[in-house]
């Protein structure tokens, strides 16, 4: 398969696994040694995680999908070049805790290495 290929499949991978709520298949696309930093705003309050090694990811990972359900997901572009890859998603975004859906846009720089995420770098905002 070709460079563009892994990473397209990659990042399709990532985001099925995000919205199916699968922690095993979500950890899986991640390098041991990877790089997951997250920024956004949401209700007016800054959120941000940085957190490298997949030991460190992996919870951070756990309570993102125990605390949020993501539905009507559209990729709405991926561009991809060698390694790297920016992907432009929307989705609802519901609390499972509140019950509140928004519906959300998030743009994702992702570095692949070795047919693993080497680093997502993930900004969101409520649309």
């Amino acid at each position: 398969m070709s460079m563009r290929g892994t990473v397209e499949g990659i990042v399709r991978e990532l985001h099925a696994a995000r919205v199916a709520g699968d922690l095993e298949r979500l950890c899986g696309v991640f390098a041991a040694d990877a790089r997951l930093r997250i920024a956004g705003s949401s209700d007016g309050k800054p959120i941000a995680i940085d957190a490298s090694r997949l030991n460190r990811i992996r919870p951070w990972l756990s309570i993102l999908l125990k605390t949020f359900r993501l539905s009507r997901y559209q990729l709405l572009s991926l561009v991809i070049e060698d390694g790297h890859a920016a992907a432009h998603w929307r989705a609802d975004i519901e609390s499972k805790i509140t019950g509140v859906s928004v519906s959300t846009e998030l743009v994702d720089l992702i570095e692949v290495r070795n047919g693993q995420i080497a680093s997502q770098v993930e900004f969101f905002v409520p649309s």
